[in-house]
C-alpha cells in the first residue's frame, strides 16, 4: 500500500485581482513539492500572509491550484468536478476551524450526529451511538445534551473535533484550532490530537501560529513567502 496520503506536485496558487482595469496577478504559493505520509502529525507554520492557510485549503480540496497537481490518497484531484471533489472530501477528510461552527439550537450529540445522518449511511440509532462514542473519546461524554452556549470555548472545540471525526476521515485538517483558546484548553486540544495520532494512527495536519503547539508535533512545514523553508523544518 502507498504510504503517501497527500502529495503536492509543482503546485502554484495565484490570486488574480483587478485595479482600474489592470489585471494584477499575485503568487501566493510557488512550486510546492512535498508528501505527507499516513499517520503523520504535521504542523504548518509561518507568518501571516505566508500562504499556510491557502496550502491547507488546497490539501483539503476546498480550492484548486493555479498550476500543478494535488494528489489525495492516490487520486489526482486537479481535474475533478466540484461534485466529485465534494464526494472525495466527505469520504476522506475531516475539518476543524478556529471558529467551531456548531449549530446553536442543537445539543453536542446532535451536532456530531448530523454529518452521519446527512450521508445516509447510518440509521438514527446507529448515528446516536457512534456520536456518543466520539464524544466520550474527546472527553465530552458528560455533555451529550448540552447546547453550545452551555459549553466553554474549549469544550465547543472538542465537540467540533468529534464532529470532524464522524466520517472516519483519512486526514484531519485543522486551521488554527487553538486560536481562540487559552493555554489550558490549547493543551487539552493538543493532547487530544496526540492521542488520536498515537492510538488510531490518524493523519493530522494543523495550521498554527502557536510555536509551542507546533514544536510538539512530529513534523513542521514552515512556510515563508509561499515556499517551504526546509532549513527550519523538522
Amino acid at each position: 500500500m502507498n504510504d503517501t496520503i497527500i502529495e503536492f506536485r509543482n503546485v502554484y496558487k495565484d490570486l488574480i485581482t483587478q485595479d482600474n482595469n489592470e489585471v494584477i496577478q499575485t503568487t501566493i504559493l510557488s512550486d510546492l513539492n512535498f508528501k505527507v505520509q499516513r499517520g503523520e502529525f504535521t504542523s504548518i507554520t509561518g507568518p501571516s500572509g505566508s500562504g499556510k492557510t491557502t496550502m491547507l485549503y488546497l490539501m483539503g480540496i476546498l480550492d484548486k491550484p493555479t498550476k500543478g497537481t494535488v494528489v489525495l490518497d492516490g487520486q489526482e484531484t486537479t481535474a475533478l468536478s466540484e461534485e466529485q471533489l465534494a464526494v472525495l472530501r466527505n469520504d476522506k477528510l475531516g475539518f476543524i476551524f478556529q471558529f467551531h461552527f456548531l449549530l446553536p439550537e442543537f445539543s453536542s450529540l446532535e451536532n456530531v450526529m448530523m454529518p452521519m445522518l446527512a450521508r445516509g449511511k447510518y440509521t438514527y440509532a446507529a448515528a446516536r451511538e457512534a456520536a456518543k462514542e466520539l464524544l466520550e473519546q474527546v472527553e465530552m461524554g458528560n455533555k451529550l445534551n448540552s447546547k453550545p452556549n452551555q459549553l466553554s470555548g474549549g469544550q465547543q472545540q472538542r465537540v467540533a473535533i468529534a464532529r470532524a471525526l464522524s466520517n472516519k476521515p483519512k486526514v484531519l485538517l485543522a486551521d488554527e484550532p487553538t486560536g481562540n483558546l487559552d493555554s489550558k484548553n490549547s493543551a487539552i486540544v493538543f493532547d487530544l490530537f496526540k492521542k488520536l495520532n498515537e492510538e488510531t494512527n490518524q493523519t493530522i495536519i494543523v495550521v498554527t501560529h502557536d510555536e509551542g503547539f507546533a514544536h510538539r508535533t512530529r513534523r513542521i512545514l514552515h512556510v515563508i513567502d509561499g515556499k517551504i523553508d526546509y532549513s527550519t523544518n523538522i
